[in-house]
């Protein structure tokens, strides 16, 4: 990975997690401040929408993690699961939520249901954005079982020669 991508993917990264925080701070006022008129139980919405961005945030610094672990040249390694699984366990975690905020909307979409079936289709997307990355980290496995078997080869053949 090259430096310049490695500097925008952070920078990408840097801003991404700025907005989650600067959105946590506005909901925790929000939750301080503002009362519910009645209309839409913004609580639990407020709640859900804080939930949401840690759930981002812990996806955030495990890329950010992986990252600096591809720079190093350490990505194919047992370290770099713990990172890929907080990303999958993010990924469900939002997945979950958003569940819940289309739990929480349907009562609202009594007339157009078609609203709730579409918000219920994006959770089932974003699961399977999780199911990918499940590939992806099946992917990492093989990677890291073929670059221990190739170390041990390596190892061998030294001690032959």
């Amino acid at each position: 990975m090259g430096k310049l991508a490695v500097r925008a993917l952070r920078a990408v990264l840097v801003v991404v997690l700025a907005g989650t925080v600067f959105v946590q701070a506005g909901m925790v006022w929000a939750l301080a401040t503002d009362p519910e008129d009645g209309s839409l139980p913004l609580t639990p919405l407020r709640v859900i929408t804080i939930l949401g961005m840690v759930s981002g945030q812990v996806a955030l610094v495990s890329v950010w993690r992986l990252v600096t672990m591809v720079r190093r040249g350490t990505v194919f390694s047992h370290a770099a699961f713990r990172y890929v699984d907080a990303v999958i366990g993010a990924i469900v975690a939002a997945a979950l939520l958003w569940f819940a905020v289309t739990a929480l909307n349907a009562p609202g979409q009594r007339a157009d249901p078609g609203v709730t079936v579409i918000m219920g289709g994006v959770g089932l997307a974003i699961l399977g954005v999780a199911l990918i990355v499940l590939v992806l980290r099946m992917l990492l496995a093989q990677a890291v079982a073929r670059d221990v078997e190739a170390a041990q080869m390596q190892a061998e053949l030294d001690e032959v020669i």
